[in-house]
């Protein structure tokens, strides 16, 4: 299942200029999904990261395996459910390969590693053309609104 950006939106708060999501394709819903994050020119975090070199934030890389997960989270929940909210937990592993930069569209993959109650825990990786940008386990908790 292939959701576009009004499908995401109905799934996870994230609204502009936070959300770093553009599709996401469920593989297999609360398990593994994949989705991509076109960056332009114009991303506002461009101007001070870096003038002249501007990159990506890793925060920002990670922030996206983040959302691509909670995608994943509610693909499987029923909608009296989705009143949820998944919040950061945690990272581990963290590793940045390679600089992501404007004009780059970036695929995130998101597999889940460990699920118990409300706690999720999920393998994240980026990549840009096939190679890795970044990796990092994140960790995942759903809270009631």
């Amino acid at each position: 299942m292939k959701l576009d950006i009004e499908e995401i939106k109905k799934l996870i708060p994230h609204r502009d200029p936070f959300l770093f999501v553009d599709t996401c394709e469920i593989i297999t819903p609360g398990e593994h999904g994949k989705s991509e994050k076109f960056f332009s020119n114009d991303e506002y975090f461009f101007k001070g990261h870096f003038p002249n070199n501007p990159i990506v934030p890793g925060v920002i890389i990670v922030e996206a395996m983040a959302q691509t997960a909670g995608i994943v989270i509610h693909s499987c929940k029923e909608e009296a459910e989705s009143r949820e909210i998944v919040f950061f937990a945690g990272i581990d592993k963290a590793k940045f390969r390679i600089p992501v930069v404007p004009g780059d569209q970036i695929v995130l993959e998101t597999s889940l590693i460990n699920q118990r109650r409300n706690f999720w825990v999920f393998e994240g990786k980026a990549s840009v053309q096939e190679k890795l940008a970044a990796q990092a386990e994140i960790k995942l908790m759903l809270q009631p609104v």
